[in-house]
């Protein structure tokens, strides 16, 4: 009986071995298998006229109160002195606020605005497009909106609107439906932004802020939109992140720069987190193959990193500078603010790298990609780093009057 028991152990290791060696080599084909639909894509119908001033269409926005997801402020994680006896006295959480000085947020902050697209979170094969109201994709949306909208709660106003996002496995196929399931997302978020400038006050800045599918999104914003209706002068920054810009083939197209310097307005902002070793060839080659905005090829050109500690087009800063990193709970819906542990560093490609793998959760990508932390990373510093800008924005403005 214990020889049997020994081959059962032998053949599951070797199977376990050879599940490996498959997910190696064919991850990438196995995921587009399981996420990727197989059904044919279905016209999205337009929504309602003015469907986007029912306040249910809206995470976020004016008039929603304390359960506003994108109104949370974490507790930040603060070290106590050293006792009467001189013994250190190790880190404790203590449910209080971060003040503004710890933030690096010195001063009123002007008033201004904040539109933000929340990331993919329809993860169904089911169809192209999520169906708004779907519960599952709803959650994880608000999660994300806590997580990441909120480094934007210095904001007067907060808009993050629901919208019938494309599914996660529209962006692992090169068939026309993927791209028509995003045309039919961005469709949404046109109507959302256009209600969101209807609302605010006609002289309010405004900041513009999205991640992963919602940076796509915002980024066709900036060319079809702001560019066109002439509102540039009104965009203190625009945050595109946790998607790869290319600084030659794209920024151009935009008609906005990166912004070079932590106090530059009028610029966008935008990285995607690695910890070494750093495995980022999927999302390099994808990157390489794809057309820039404009209409040449992205190939080896350099992405736009912008370091979120020092708020600079690439540069170098150690963890000491980092004012706090949102560490989730295991249900991603809570967490607390962790000052000094991340690093940053562009790399020569336009990645952001994080140095040693920081514990964040099970959510991880492969290659050591911390794509869903982008903005939790770096939390604390995201939130200074708009009030900076806004500062700026206005003192401008003041001097242009």
């Amino acid at each position: 009986m214990a020889r049997k028991f020994l081959y059962l152990i032998a053949i599951l290791i070797v199977l376990a071995f050879a599940a490996l060696i498959v997910l190696r080599i064919w991850s990438q084909e196995l995921t587009a298998f399981v996420f990727v639909p197989d059904v044919e894509f279905v016209e999205q119908e337009p929504l309602e006229a003015n469907a986007y001033q029912d306040p249910a269409m809206w995470y976020s926005r004016p008039g929603i109160g304390v359960t506003d997801p994108a109104r949370w402020q974490p507790a930040l994680v603060q070290a106590l002195e050293q006792g009467s006896e001189g013994e250190e006295e190790t880190a404790t959480s203590r449910p209080v606020d971060p003040k503004r000085e710890e933030l690096g947020i010195h001063g009123d902050v002007p008033e201004f605005a904040v539109f933000f697209i929340h990331p993919t979170s329809y993860l169904s094969s089911d169809s192209w497009n999520a169906p708004i109201g779907d519960e599952e994709a709803e959650r994880i949306a608000r999660i994300y909106v806590r997580g990441m909208a909120s480094a934007f709660n210095a904001a007067d106003e907060i808009w993050a609107p629901r919208y019938r996002q494309a599914t996660m496995g529209a962006f692992l196929t090169d068939a026309a439906e993927g791209e028509s399931a995003l045309d039919a997302a961005y469709a949404d978020v046109l109507e959302a932004f256009r209600f969101f400038l209807d609302s605010i006050d006609a002289d309010m800045p405004i900041v513009l802020a999205g991640h992963s599918q919602g940076s796509v999104h915002l980024l066709r914003l900036l060319q079809e939109e702001v560019q066109e209706k002439g509102l540039e002068e009104r965009i203190v920054a625009s945050y595109a992140i946790g998607w790869p810009i290319s600084v030659e083939h794209d920024l151009p197209a935009l008609g906005v720069p990166a912004c070079a310097t932590a106090a530059q307005t009028g610029c966008v902002i935008s990285w995607s987190s690695y910890a070494e070793p750093a495995d980022p060839s999927p999302v390099i080659d994808t990157y390489s193959a794809s057309i820039g905005f404009g209409g040449e090829p992205r190939g080896g050109s350099q992405i736009l990193c912008t370091n979120p500690l020092l708020g600079t087009f690439g540069g170098t800063a150690e963890a000491s500078a980092n004012l706090g990193t949102l560490v989730p709970d295991d249900s991603m819906s809570n967490g607390e603010l962790v000052p000094g542990s991340v690093p940053a560093r562009c790399d020569e490609r336009g990645l952001l790298m994080i140095g040693d793998p920081p514990e964040m959760g099970s959510y991880v990508l492969p290659g050591n990609n911390y794509h869903v932390y982008d903005i939790p990373l770096f939390w604390a510093n995201t939130k200074a780093d708009v009030a900076r800008r806004v500062s700026a924005f206005a003192d401008d403005q003041e001097g242009e009057d």
